[in-house]
Parts: C-alpha cells; sequence; structure tokens
C-alpha cells in the first residue's frame, strides 16, 4: 500500500520552518501578530526546549532538533546570532551541491517512455514509497518487530511481516527497473530508510536511474498521461482496473483489456501468467507493493512498458485528476 501523495500533501500544507510574516503599515497586524506569537512560543518554548526538539522535527525519533543540531557543531563560547536556522541549514546544504544526486524530471522521464514505445523497447519505472521500505528493510536494517510495528498497514499490501522472500523479490525489482522512484523527503522511513535499506541489500543507487516516488502525479501534471497512452494498447492491471478502464475509455484511450484483482505479492505469479497472454503495448499497474514485482517484470520478461501507477488511479475514478 502507497501512501506517498497523503504524506507530501501533509508537507505541502504545513512548511516544517516557517518565516516571519512582514509587518503592515497600519501597525494592526503586527499587535495581532505579536501577541499571538508570544503567546503561542511562551506556551511551547519550555516543553520544547526540554525535549530539545526543534519546531517539527518531534517526530524523528534518532535526530536531534535542528537548532541543537547546530550548537553541536559550533565552538564553545562562540554563537551565530545574526542567521537564522534556515540560512544555517541552507549554506550548508549549497556547500554540499557538488554531492547532490540527480532525480529524472516528468520531462526527462516522460521522453525515456514515449521512447521506449515508438521503438518498442522494454521500460519500467516503478516506485519505492514507505511500503516497500520497510517491506525491503525486514531483518536487515530494522529488526522484524519494530517492521511490524511501524508497518502496521504492510497487511493491506499483501505482506505478512516477516516476509524475507518477498523482500528479496523487490529487492532485485528494484536493480533490474528501468527507473526507480524514492521518496524526496528525508523523513522516518523515507528517504533515509530507503537509502540505509539499499546499502544494506549492496544496491547501489549512484547506479540506478532515480527518479522522486511521486514522478506518477507529476507526469500527470505536466500532461504525460495523455500522450503516453493516446494511440496505444494500454492494459491495467489491479484492484481498480475496470473503473479506471471505465474512465479512460470514455476519454477515447484504447484500453484492450483489464486483470484484477492483484491479490498482494503472493499474486503476482498469477498475474504475470495472465498478462502475458495479453497483447499490449503498455501497462498501467496499480497494486500496491506488487506493482513494483509486476512492472519490472513486464518490462523485462515481455519486453513492453510498465509504469507503476500507484493511487493516480483513485484520483483519476474520483475526478480529482481530470483527463489531460
Amino acid at each position: 500500500m502507497k501512501r506517498k501523495m497523503r504524506i507530501r500533501r501533509k508537507v505541502l500544507r504545513k512548511s516544517r520552518f516557517k518565516s516571519a510574516a512582514p509587518a503592515s503599515p497600519g501597525g494592526t497586524y503586527d499587535e495581532g501578530y505579536n501577541a499571538g506569537y508570544n503567546s503561542g512560543y511562551n506556551g511551547g518554548h519550555e516543553e520544547g526546549y526540554r525535549q530539545g526538539r526543534y519546531d517539527g522535527e518531534g517526530r524523528n525519533e534518532w535526530k536531534d532538533g535542528v537548532e541543537g543540531l547546530i550548537d553541536s557543531f559550533i565552538p564553545s563560547y562562540e554563537i551565530l546570532p545574526d542567521f537564522t536556522a534556515e540560512q544555517i541549514v541552507a549554506a550548508g546544504v549549497e556547500h554540499l551541491r557538488p554531492q547532490m544526486r540527480h532525480l529524472l524530471t516528468p520531462e526527462e522521464i516522460g521522453a525515456r517512455i514515449l521512447h521506449a514505445l515508438d521503438t518498442r523497447s522494454p521500460f519500467s519505472l516503478v516506485r519505492i514509497g514507505d511500503g516497500e521500505i520497510l517491506t525491503l528493510s525486514q531483518g536487515v536494517v530494522l529488526s522484524v518487530d519494530q517492521v511490524r510495528e511501524q508497518g502496521y498497514f504492510l497487511g493491506y499490501a499483501g505482506i505478512d511481516v516477516p516476509d524475507f522472500e518477498a523482500r528479496d523479490q523487490l529487492r532485485d525489482a528494484i536493480r533490474l527497473a528501468s527507473v526507480v522512484g524514492i521518496p524526496k523527503l528525508r523523513v522516518r522511513n523515507y528517504q533515509p530508510l530507503a537509502i540505509a535499506a539499499f546499502r544494506a541489500h549492496g544496491l547501489d543507487y549512484h547506479s540506478l536511474a532515480l527518479t522522486d516516488s511521486l514522478i506518477n502525479y507529476y507526469l500527470y501534471q505536466a500532461g504525460y498521461m495523455s500522450k503516453i497512452v493516446s494511440g496505444r494498447r494500454v492494459l491495467i492491471a489491479g484492484k481498480l482496473a475496470e473503473p479506471l478502464a471505465d474512465y479512460m475509455r470514455r476519454n477515447g484511450v484504447h484500453v484492450v483489456d483489464t486483470i484484477t484483482p492483484v491479490e498482494g505479492v503472493k499474486d503476482v505469479p498469477r498475474v504475470m501468467a495472465e498478462i502475458a497472454t495479453r497483447d499490449f503495448d503498455i501497462a498501467l499497474v496499480a497494486a500496491g507493493i506488487a506493482a513494483v514485482l509486476i512492472s519490472q517484470r513486464i518490462a523485462t520478461e515481455l519486453g513492453k512498458v510498465a509504469i507503476d501507477f500507484g493511487h493516480l488511479a483513485n484520483s483519476m475514478i474520483k475526478g480529482e485528476a481530470p483527463f489531460q
């Protein structure tokens, strides 16, 4: 089960670092703002100070707060009073710019997919969210008990922890996929845990073609979804395959068939056997963790194009993402 969009929306709605609003000429805004700010600050500062955590960092169990972390790098009897935590962090990030790893953009991914379709070349786009990362972490980064506790939702995605066979299948699928979407967010069970799991499994992420795990939404927003399916024979696999097929057919897409349901990772062999009998150009797979395995195998075993479609299917069916 992928919960990527929900967590990203939360972050977008509420920035972790808030800057003070500019003063208004009339002064009314200043008075209200200062009164509210001081009240909230005084009420929360003491508790926050006792916890030693910066605002927004309380969820990171293994990290000190940003301010405390900065303090640990400043020599005794020295302070940086003229710089905010944001400015200090920004300066450090800028210093590390040469070490940044490029994530393929929607335009780059869209061009690769269209090229694969035009040349009838195999291509798979898979995406790794918290469910996949926790599955991949079983027994190598996190204990089984930790994964069971933090991945309480994995049962709905077809993973009965411990499931080391699914873990290893996921590892192999990531290694063989054309492009792998990973979380950009540096929060618990997302990017940091993904990189740790990659290292534990000997997956060299420097050699992988990487993109943002929300690339399915970004491709849609950039108008590539309609370009990708236009004039193609489309196969749809997953729990929502039928309603998604109806939606796309109403918008002129040639959906040749659907494979549904997909009952988790253990159902992948049956689903692949069915897919192998179908004639199509591109497959859209919305099947939770199983979508990673199915998409990769469609490319490597059948020589087709496959996209891990995810919850974009839900958004389209609900009318939240009009066809474009």
